[in-house]
């Protein structure tokens, strides 16, 4: 499959596999020299592009595992969601969990991009569901 990609800027890096067996495909960031995030803060990292994302499918934005444990940065909405019919640039809010000052510099990886399918369904108001053996069991009922 191709997914098309603008740039939005010269400097703006297409996203690129780490591995050939890689789900994810890590986004860049695009910012003037270093930007830095303090803790607590989120700061929106533009990436520079713009993606066509065919229909029926999604793009999902991902933390970055190496980013997130040793810088404590990560994406604010914990899964940042590109819908295909949206054409305006891609940006990562990423949040400072740690605690102290964290830095992202010009193309830098920052996140990683998965697309994938999805479906799209109708709801329907009902007055009662099927039962099953789990119930309304939620939040760590089903074990330790």
């Amino acid at each position: 499959m191709i997914v098309k990609v603008k740039k939005l800027a010269e400097n703006a890096v297409l996203p690129t596999y780490g591995s050939p067996q890689a789900a994810g495909a890590d986004l860049y960031a695009l910012v003037e020299g270093t930007v830095t995030i303090a803790a607590g803060e989120t700061y929106l990292v533009p990436t520079g592009l713009s993606v066509e994302i065919p229909e029926g499918y999604v793009g999902l934005i991902y933390a970055r595992s190496g980013l997130a444990t040793k810088k404590g940065l990560a994406p604010a909405n914990k899964v940042g969601v590109i819908d295909s019919d949206y054409r305006g640039e891609v940006k990562v809010a990423l949040f400072n969990q740690s605690g102290k000052l964290q830095s992202i510099s010009q193309g830098e990886r920052i996140a990683q991009l998965v697309i994938a399918p999805y479906l799209s369904v109708d709801y329907e108001e009902a007055d009662e569901l099927s039962a099953t053996e789990r119930g309304a069991g939620g939040f760590g009922s089903t074990g330790k």
